[in-house]
């Protein structure tokens, strides 16, 4: 008698709807990450969030992964309670803080006892007042207080979704298309900035009345359905285990005793810093971006009854991208003839993508092409690196390609200011080429953590690296705003005399001085990439040597 011993793990089907339910919560949670950063100019003349206020919102996000130590012990409740236990959690801890959130954007808020409330206290946070760390200041809008609040919990579940997730595709797919699992989650998860950029500003205006809340309830509303896919993969994961019979695989704990270790290394330190430097430039300028092309593009206003003006042409245009998305990443996994002619298709598509979005001149849906020139490069350049190697290089590419377009934004697209055409056309390049360096990065660096670090702390390794990362993911943001303030002082003065209305201050910043430091920090990470690389040299590492031997 011959036992049938395939487990759900075994189909290709089964596995691939596991990753897709993984995939898709963590595209919700993406969209909602950035839900307010194409709007900050509505925050600002509805809500009267200045770019301090904003700049201190969008830091709260890593607030408690830094100084609660929340990430860390994230790590700890995952390899505790296992994948199933800690991704509910984490949906549920998404859940909770967009509520927050929302609440405080409403009208529903403003002039209630709640408001007058924060209003009057979280003025001053002891310790965290004297280290200059304080999440929120006296003057900070109410508003701005709360949803602080709300991203705080919201970011303690995202970062628990994120490693939960990564250890989820491990579980099913060990042994198989690991890396294209990997690439896939990735290059989907990165579509809800683009998808986040479309349909923010869509639901603020719907109807011709302008009410921000309606993003937030948007992004809510998918939060919900991750936390949904989030349930069906648990019912999934637990029929696994009964299959096998095997407890959840878990990671290494992380221990206090590996800090001294860890800590003594150069090339962590190398490693850590490169990784700070680099997402610091990249993901805090997501949520000024939009706003950075409103204030230095003169983009015409539409007529209120314009085509161009619809929501329909923004529902056109988000299928337009999503088969950009689609066809530039599957040509990596199909023949040779019929990839280049998915190319082609995804080209055409991209340069109709573009037209719309000059023709609707919207800044959000510029920068909505992000992501899709990294969604077409991911495989190619995960392949290349296991293959062929070189990643130390990698590594520099990036940072010259993030330097050279941070300096782009900051000096070169000023020029194009009476030039609306030429303009459009280097912001399109620009951000292109700043997501293609998104992808370039990332996809050398992660890999080459093991080679760079002992076997036995690698667990420890991974939660510093994360821990260290968030606190340039809470540092940057508010750095941009107190920059924007800084350096745009008649701003608050036209405001205050009257002689220029909120919804135009909203969009006339320079932000000259705060690109300049997002391209500092690039060079940075091009020096610390020279250094890595001559310390693989020196020592032998084989980061330059393909991970497939």
């Amino acid at each position: 008698m011959v036992l049938n011993t395939e487990t759900l793990r075994d189909k290709a089907w089964a596995r691939w709807t596991a990753l897709l339910l993984l995939a898709l919560a963590m595209f919700c949670a993406y969209i909602f990450m950035d839900i307010l950063s194409p709007i900050k100019d509505l925050l600002q003349s509805t809500r009267g969030w200045d770019s301090t206020a904003f700049g201190t919102y969008a830091g709260s996000e890593t607030f408690l992964n830094v100084f609660i130590f929340f990430l860390i012990f994230a790590g700890i409740i995952l390899d505790k309670m296992g994948v199933r236990f800690t991704a509910l959690l984490s949906g549920v801890v998404m859940v909770v803080g967009a509520v927050i959130n929302w609440y405080a954007v409403t009208e529903s808020f403003m002039g209630s006892s709640l408001e007058e409330w924060f209003t009057n206290n979280l003025n001053y946070i002891p310790v965290f007042d004297e280290l200059g760390v304080s999440p929120f200041y006296r003057g900070m809008p109410a508003s701005a207080k709360l949803s602080a609040v709300g991203f705080m919990i919201f970011g303690c579940g995202v970062e628990m979704a994120g490693i939960t997730v990564s250890r989820g595709i491990v579980k099913w797919f060990k042994g198989r298309e690991m890396a294209l699992a990997m690439g896939s989650e990735m290059a989907l998860a990165r579509l809800g900035v683009a998808t986040c950029m479309m349909f923010s500003p869509l639901f603020a205006k719907l109807g011709g009345r302008i009410d921000v809340s309606r993003s937030v309830a948007f992004g809510l509303v998918l939060l919900v359905i991750a936390l949904i896919m989030f349930v069906v993969y648990f019912f999934m994961d637990r029929t696994l285990d009964a299959e096998t019979g095997e407890a959840e695989e878990k990671d290494d704990p992380f221990r206090i005793k590996d800090l001294g270790k860890i800590f003594s290394s150069k090339v962590f330190w190398l490693v850590s810093l490169l990784c700070v430097l680099y997402y610091s430039a990249i993901f805090p300028f997501q949520k000024y971006a939009v706003n950075m092309l409103q204030s230095t593009i003169a983009f015409e206003t539409l007529p209120a009854d314009s085509f161009w003006n619809s929501n329909m042409v923004a529902i056109l245009q988000y299928v337009i991208m999503l088969v950009v998305a689609a066809t530039a990443f599957g040509s990596n996994f199909v023949k040779k003839s019929l990839g280049v002619l998915l190319l082609a298709v995804s080209v055409i598509f991209l340069i109709g993508f573009c037209y719309i979005s000059y023709m609707r001149q919207s800044a959000e849906s510029i920068f909505a092409v992000f992501p899709l020139l990294a969604v077409g490069i991911t495989p190619i350049l995960g392949k290349y690196v296991d293959n062929k190697g070189k990643a130390a290089s990698m590594l520099i590419l990036g940072s010259l390609l993030l330097i050279a377009c941070h300096l782009t934004f900051a000096y070169v697209l000023p020029m194009f200011k009476g030039n609306l055409v030429g303009g459009v056309v280097l912001a399109f390049v620009t951000i292109l080429v700043l997501g293609a360096s998104f992808s370039l990065v990332p996809s050398a660096l992660w890999p080459s953590v093991p080679k760079l670090v002992d076997a036995k702390v690698i667990g420890s390794a991974y939660a510093l690296i994360f821990w260290i990362q968030n606190i340039g993911l809470w540092l940057f943001p508010l750095l941009i705003g107190k920059i924007l303030k800084a350096t745009n002082p008649e701003i608050e003065t036209q405001l205050a005399t009257g002689t220029i209305s909120p919804e135009v201050a909203a969009t006339s910043y320079d932000y000259t001085y705060a690109l300049v430091m997002l391209a500092f920090l690039g060079v940075l990470a091009l020096l610390l990439g020279f250094w890595l690389k001559a310390e693989d040299k020196k020592k032998g590492y084989g980061l330059e040597e393909p991970n497939i031997k």
